[in-house]
């Protein structure tokens, strides 16, 4: 299915999602109108599922990065309580976990007090039992992208 030009294709998207399909036909050596067909077939199978614009969240005041082990009391396999967590301005990532706690949730927010907010939030989900937050100092590496072997 990901034959050795789709990983290809994919793997100079992933490093700039605007790069022109006569570019990556140039460093493929393809014709850009194969190139453009064959982003096309990766979207409609849903292998490419969209293109975002990474923002610097410091210039949106949203510095602080937290990540929230949440327990929740729900059915086994249930995922509701993640669903109403993703829904909270502020959560990037919601993960339904095997282990101890049911998700790990991924924050940005402005700074502590805003944090203490948005955990007020979580709280108010009735199903929430328990959370357990860790405060990045630093972040050293974040990324979306994927390893694409040859």
């Amino acid at each position: 299915m990901i034959d050795k030009t789709n990983k290809k294709i994919l793997s100079i998207l992933q490093k700039n999602a605007r790069t022109t399909n006569a570019e990556i036909a140039r460093q493929i050596g393809k014709a850009p109108s194969a190139i453009l067909e064959r982003i096309r077939k990766l979207e409609n199978k849903g292998i490419i599922k969209g293109y975002e614009t990474r923002v610097d969240p410091d210039i949106l005041e949203m510095g602080l990065t937290a990540f929230t082990f949440v327990s929740v009391e729900e059915a086994v396999g249930s995922t509701d309580s993640g669903l109403l967590l993703s829904r909270i301005p502020g959560v990037l990532e919601v993960h339904y976990c095997a282990g101890q706690d049911n998700y790990l949730v991924k924050i940005r927010a402005r700074d502590t007090s805003t944090l203490a907010d948005m955990l007020a939030l979580i709280g108010q989900i009735p199903t929430v039992r328990d959370t357990n937050s860790t405060i990045v100092l630093r972040t050293v590496k974040e990324s979306t992208a994927l390893p694409i072997e040859d």
